[in-house]
């Protein structure tokens, strides 16, 4: 199980068949369930048009806890990787409903796990996971090899704008309007195992961004295979013209053109373009 923080691919998401919890969002007193009650199209249409920003919620425990219910009358083990403590209640809300179901069946196998990061990375360790245990192993083993993976994924994006940002107070409004009015768009890196977001480089132009982005990857890969998962909101162009460069320029086994879930788009506004990545076969990246 995961969470559409995760931004899993639909190729992955059915082949395994990963069960992905929905978070929520809010607006103007009504809750949409992320990707089921609201279009990408529809909730950049609120931002673009709304004064008021929608705020986002982790899923309630009672959710969790009537899918563990299900889950564990049908047989199954179950793992749950979560976005990272540091940016979202998920894990909380999935702890809380795990104890609950602990208490009432003791020898449950569940375990949830914070993956130390989001976006397409959490994409990433939960395709390492659900490949694991689709393969036929077992909890432990499945794991163990998800705590490996969580080594060695990264999320590096271009914000067109640090105006969402700051209307959420996650970066000042001064520091915003400034980069704002010198038309500058930061590039950023969310590091793995939860050690949080770092600046990676500025640019001024959507083109310059992408030559950055492939810099950084073919630094990273060494000539070694990745996979990547290529993310948007609201930028489907641009993504598909980043997707050609990495796949003509560097060694990629998989790619996936995956936009950001409104849930995430709430916080990082339209315009964004990066990738998540990892070495093929869970080698570890090093900085």
């Amino acid at each position: 199980m995961t969470d559409t923080v995760s931004c899993l691919p639909d190729e992955i998401m059915h082949r395994y068949d990963v069960i992905v919890v929905p978070l929520e969002i809010v607006h103007r007193g009504k809750i949409f369930r992320d990707g089921i009650d609201i279009t990408s199209a529809q909730f950049y249409e609120i931002l673009a048009t709304s004064k008021e920003l929608p705020s986002t919620s982790a899923p309630p425990p009672e959710v969790f806890k009537e899918i563990y219910d299900r889950l564990t009358k049908q047989g199954h083990d179950i793992l749950v990787i979560c976005p990272s403590t540091k940016l979202t209640h998920v894990y909380e809300s999935a702890l809380i409903a795990a104890n609950m179901m602990k208490e009432i069946h003791p020898g449950i196998k569940l375990h949830v796990m914070d993956s130390g990061t989001a976006a397409g990375a959490q994409g990433l360790v939960v395709y390492a996971a659900a490949a694991a245990a689709f393969s036929g192993d077992d909890l432990s083993t499945v794991l163990a090899l998800a705590q490996e993976a969580m080594r060695g994924v990264h999320v590096i994006v271009c914000l067109d704008t640090l105006d969402y940002l700051a209307r959420s107070g996650r970066v000042p409004s001064l520091i915003a309007k400034a980069n704002t009015f010198l038309k500058i768009k930061p590039i950023i890196e969310l590091l793995p195992l939860g050690k949080g977001v770092v600046p990676v480089s500025r640019v001024r132009t959507r083109l310059r961004a992408i030559d950055k982005v492939i810099e950084i990857l073919r630094k990273r890969s060494g000539g070694n295979a990745l996979k990547v998962i290529v993310q948007h909101t609201n930028a489907e162009q641009d993504a598909n013209m980043l997707a050609k460069r990495i796949q003509s320029e560097l060694m990629c086994n998989e790619l996936y053109i995956k936009d950001f879930t409104p849930v995430m788009g709430v916080h990082t506004g339209p315009g964004l373009l990066g990738v998540s990545f990892c070495l093929d076969k869970n080698i570890r990246i090093e900085k």
